[in-house]
């Protein structure tokens, strides 16, 4: 009879594949193999080319669109369901359509509920996933959510700057609770942006809660879209006194002209993970590897540990 705690397999869905390769690499196992077999209509079909039967599945992807990322791990969970996999636990670094969490207007989806259903539908027993844009998300879901924050692999980093006189800041009125937390364990002060939207990512007036003169300003967010929040807030902070700002933003998304913004920008520096691959390099950006963190954390899964001490701000 086979033990029921054989090693866990881990496999990529195909726009995580370098962070899955890098997680297996640091949980100690090769990474497992799926073919992807694409139809001119743009329909594809992923297998796996290896049995998974009683084991547990680790499938890594993040679901930021176009909705094909979304797609593909659902059809891989389905996958391991009908393979009779043992557990199915989907890592999700990015979970994407998070900020549709409530009907903010009239007659829209709740599309990060729908998500949550479709992929607890198609067969995740477990779900591991990092810096949610509203914590409540993990109400969403009906099995077990670790959610983890990228504190862990940030605060490292900052310690590493030896930089006196920190200020850790909010770029919104919605981030406080993460910059406050980001405070607490830097001993530093707060500042909050309050900002006022004329439509989605696009601001129409900014202005700072707190003092940033000869400060060292580190503003903190869980993603970064077209930039133009940080970059105005940096570009402020520079003006009102600053001695420099930086930027930790857990998800890269980077879309439109968030690139240029950033290069133009007062931003010395903005500090990103590797949830979402960036489209290409530039002089300020540094990435800091999630990799270690989630391999980590999948090991206590398997080894039915606790990590809620660790992980947890």
């Amino acid at each position: 009879m086979e033990s029921p705690y054989l090693e866990p397999k881990i496999f990529a869905c195909s726009q995580s594949n370098e962070l899955a390769i890098k997680i297996a690499k640091c949980y100690g196992t090769p990474i497992g193999n799926v073919i992807v077999t694409r139809f001119s209509d743009g329909e594809f079909q992923p297998a796996f080319a290896e049995s998974v039967r009683g084991r547990r599945v680790f499938i890594v992807g993040s679901t930021f669109p176009n909705a094909d990322n979304l797609m593909e791990m659902l059809l891989m969970l389905d996958a391991a369901k009908r393979a009779s996999a043992r557990h199915i636990t989907a890592v999700i670094p990015y979970f994407g359509w998070a900020r549709q969490d409530r009907k903010d207007q009239p007659r829209v989806a709740i599309g990060a509920k729908l998500v949550a259903n479709l992929i607890q539908t198609a067969g995740a027993t477990r779900i591991i996933t990092m810096d949610l844009h509203a914590d409540q998300i993990q109400g969403f879901f009906e099995k077990p959510v670790d959610h983890l924050y990228a504190s862990t692999m940030f605060l490292p980093y900052i310690d590493s700057l030896n930089l006196e006189n920190i200020t850790i800041a909010s770029p919104d009125m919605g981030g406080s609770k993460r910059a406050y937390a980001y405070s607490k364990f830097l001993e530093s002060e707060v500042v909050i942006c309050y900002k006022q939207r004329l439509k989605a990512n696009i601001i129409s007036t900014m202005e700072l809660i707190g003092e940033v003169k000869d400060r060292h300003v580190i503003l903190v967010d869980d993603m970064i879209d077209t930039g133009g929040t940080l970059t105005t807030a940096a570009d402020l902070m520079m003006e009102k006194g600053a001695l420099s700002v930086r930027a930790i933003c857990t998800h890269p998304i980077l879309s439109g002209n968030a690139y240029e913004s950033i290069e133009k920008s007062k931003l010395l520096e903005l500090i990103v993970s590797d949830t979402i691959p960036l489209k290409r390099e530039s002089s300020k950006i540094k990435v800091v590897s999630c990799a270690p963190l989630f391999a980590d954390v999948m090991h206590k899964v398997q080894d039915n540990a606790s990590i809620s001490g660790q992980y947890i701000m």
